[in-house]
């Protein structure tokens, strides 16, 4: 039998890796791009200066599990909700700020949108609650849902909120002095949302292993089927040319150009050995995304020519949440055993 090379993966030369001890929630990069959050199961985050990216800090951060992460409306720190019904700033200091506290309901979603001057907007799902706060963390506005939000997402401007929920999805304007909201109307349930760069067009994923979208300006359905698992994560790529989305053995990318995705068959990248892509992630200025799978393997794929580059094997658990800094130079990995990475991808 002939002897086989062993591929190299990235992370071997490239990455900096821990056990945290907790599930890995989530990851997020600072909007100024120098320092990266880890959200963990256990309530505690772990920040790391990309600058000296084997130093991790741990701070403590909610009286149970997190369940939400996002970067901050300012420049170096992190918003987080917990099941401790707590709505908590970590700023680039490590320093804990409560914002809000809801007493024993879940916080489960988070969202920022950054302004000029430092101002910025807050957003929290609490039940069937959406609560909009500014930068200080006074209360704006106060949503109502017809069941829980399973999902939020700021349109490319700031001005818009989508919020998924059961039947639909509603879109609510931030600055409207009247609090009507855009009913995106499906039957079943839909567990996250997306709003596409342009802001023409939001999608969910759903409980019954779908996507569904609305083209907003005549209100245009879009259905995308076939998945054999739930999709967990949503991407835009850059210029909203493809949407990226987990739930297949592959990377499925749905053509949001030329007519589609309506009609038009989807790009699977990276797959075909039955392993269930878990994330995906798009690169901020590369047509380039990033997958993770449920037995921890880390590609990326390059879009136009389906080339493959390994980023991590498939030693280190489910993969639950993969991040790119804001100019793309680094990759964030979590898994649900603990197992976090950060990775340079940048040029030398």
């Amino acid at each position: 039998m002939s002897q086989t090379t062993q591929p190299r993966f990235l992370i071997e030369s490239r990455g900096t890796t821990r056990d945290l001890g907790a599930f890995v929630v989530a990851a997020r990069f600072s909007r100024d791009g120098n320092r990266l959050a880890f959200a963990l199961g256990d309530g505690t985050l772990r920040l790391v200066t990309l600058s000296d990216p084997d130093n991790w800090t741990t701070v403590e951060v909610h009286d149970g599990a997190i369940l939400s992460l996002t970067a901050d409306t300012t420049p170096g720190g992190f918003i987080t909700g917990g099941d401790d019904g707590a709505l908590k700033r970590v700023d680039a200091d490590g320093q804990v700020h409560t914002l809000a506290s809801h007493g024993m309901k879940w916080v489960e979603h988070v969202a920022t949108y950054a302004l000029e001057k430092g101002k910025g907007l807050i957003a929290a799902s609490v039940g069937k609650l959406v609560h909009l706060f500014d930068e200080t963390g006074k209360k704006l506005k106060e949503w109502t849902h017809p069941s829980s939000v399973t999902g939020l997402a700021f349109d490319a401007k700031g001005k818009r909120v989508a919020a998924s929920h059961y039947n639909g999805a509603s879109i609510w304007f931030v600055a409207a002095k009247t609090d009507t909201p855009r009913k995106l109307e499906w039957k079943g349930s839909h567990i996250g949302v997306a709003f596409h760069p342009d802001g023409d067009a939001v999608v969910t994923a759903m409980q019954e292993n779908a996507l569904h979208g609305w083209r907003l300006s005549d209100g245009q359905h879009m259905r995308m089927s076939g998945y054999p698992a739930k999709t967990l994560a949503l991407s835009f790529t850059r210029k909203g040319k493809w949407l990226a989305s987990s739930g297949a053995d592959a990377m499925v990318l749905w053509p949001f150009h030329g007519g589609g995705p309506m009609g038009k068959a989807p790009l699977e990248l990276a797959g075909g050995d039955g392993i269930i892509c878990q994330q995906v992630a798009s690169h901020p200025s590369q047509d380039v995304v990033a997958g993770g799978f449920s037995d921890g393997l880390v590609v990326l794929a390059d879009i136009d020519s389906s080339r493959i580059m390994p980023i991590a094997p498939p030693d280190n658990g489910p993969i639950t949440t993969l991040a790119w800094s804001a100019e793309g130079g680094w990759l964030a990995i979590g898994t649900e055993t603990g197992f976090a990475a950060i990775v340079d991808i940048r040029k030398r």
